[in-house]
């Protein structure tokens, strides 16, 4: 009797312990002792976080995180990430915050929440200009993407679906690694969102193309620490005064905007509350 108790009592703790780092959810309170925002933003992610010539963290989502941390008047302190630990640093306390061209998924709600949609995007192709002419003509060929990434199992589901038994895919660690094996002939395409291939694009100036329709939704969330409903409202609450003050506007059209690198039109709206 007092075995089995003991053993009750042991398995209660190691509960208690696993889920600590998703207990630990008071973000707002840990960022006002604290004084400091932790973003976990890409590197190789370009327009949203990359390095540039001067070897500066920047970026559309660089900006956006920035700008959050104004709002809440502490200081913003970028996290270095990867597509593979864009969730590990909010499970793990390590980031309050990601923005990483993170597509809102369903089933990364099991370990994470997400915002509002601050950004809309779509799944394409990037191939070398005039080699390709639409979809189908990839069914056979050697593309390449990101591991782990919603734009992985897009680009399988797409080459099923137009007749590709087995479809050959290869996955890469990043998007640098990705044009660079696209370069490298190595691939005969890549294919992730559209904005970071436009990115990638313009280091070679009439050499790729987006071939294509967009086969894809990629509605960008910020990642959240999960259960922590007054962080998350606080959050969403910024997204919306930010786009109704112009902030928001003013940020994407430095990025996205008809004079930019990377030119792609605002034509959707984020969810405004009364």
């Amino acid at each position: 009797m007092f075995k089995k108790v003991w053993t009750l009592m042991a398995l209660a703790a190691l509960l208690l312990i696993v889920a600590a780092p998703a207990q630990a959810g008071k973000t707002w309170d840990q960022i006002q002792k604290s004084k400091e925002l932790r973003a976990a933003m890409l590197t190789t992610g370009k327009p949203f976080g990359f390095h540039d010539d001067k070897n500066e963290w920047v970026g559309f989502d660089v900006d956006m995180a920035q700008e959050i941390a104004k709002r809440l008047g502490v200081k913003f302190v970028p996290v270095k990430a990867d597509n593979n630990t864009r969730i590990e640093f909010l499970v793990t306390g390590k980031a309050d915050l990601t923005l990483a061209n993170m597509t809102h998924k369903r089933a990364r709600e099991e370990s994470i929440d997400f915002s509002i949609t601050y950004f809309f995007d779509g799944q394409k192709i990037l191939a070398p200009k005039g080699k390709f002419k639409e979809l189908k003509d990839f069914v056979g060929k050697k593309i390449g993407t990101m591991q782990g990434t919603t734009s992985e199992v897009n680009l399988r589901n797409l080459l099923k679906g137009l007749g590709d038994k087995n479809p050959n895919v290869v996955s890469y660690q990043d998007e640098q690694a990705c044009f660079s094996a696209l370069e490298k002939g190595i691939i005969d395409a890549w294919s992730t969102d559209s904005t970071l291939l436009l990115g990638y694009a313009v280091q070679a100036p009439g050499k790729y193309e987006l071939v294509g329709d967009f086969f894809a939704d990629e509605p960008y969330g910020i990642g959240l620490p999960h259960d922590d409903s007054k962080w998350r409202n606080t959050v969403n609450a910024l997204l919306q005064d930010m786009f109704k003050d112009g902030t928001y506007e003013k940020i994407y059209n430095k990025w996205f905007g008809p004079d930019s690198p990377y030119p792609m039109p605002l034509t959707r709206k984020i969810e405004m509350w009364p």
